[in-house]
Parts: C-alpha cells; structure tokens; sequence
C-alpha cells in the first residue's frame, strides 16, 4: 500500500535479489521517461523504496503521481 505523507506517495518494494530489484527498476525507468515523471527512489541490494510527487505544480501529490504508483504496483503483481 502506498503511504501519503509529507505531500509524497512512498512505498518499499523488496524482491529476492539484486536482480529482481534491478529489472523492476528498469520496468519503472521506462514507464516514467515516458510519462514524463521520475521519481525518487533508492535501492539496496533486494531492496527498492519510492517516493512521488509533482515537482511542478509545487511538490504535492497529484493524479499524476497515483497513475504511476498504480502502473508501479502492476509491474509487480504481474511479476
């Protein structure tokens, strides 16, 4: 579930090795290069953490930012 906090969506990802963690990463790169929507993220080792807001309109949570959480949370459930 993604947490709203702070005018951001967070949520932790963990995966069962570098790899997986890696590739879902790169699921997401492509997805948000072409939304136009980058997130900030961090990753270790299993280990992927997001953060989403919409820098331009002032750094809030915004439409934008839950269609990409909600695009996120289906490159997982269809892994």
């Amino acid at each position: 579930m993604w947490i709203e906090n702070n005018n951001q969506l967070y949520k932790k990802f963990v995966f069962a090795d570098f790899s997986e963690a890696f590739a879902f990463m790169t699921r997401v790169a492509i997805e948000a290069e072409k939304a136009n929507h980058h997130p900030l993220w961090t990753n270790v080792w299993n280990t992927v953490e997001i953060w989403l807001t919409t820098h331009d309109v002032g750094n809030i949570v915004t439409e934008k930012d839950r269609a990409l959480a909600s695009k996120i949370d289906a490159f997982v459930k269809g892994a």
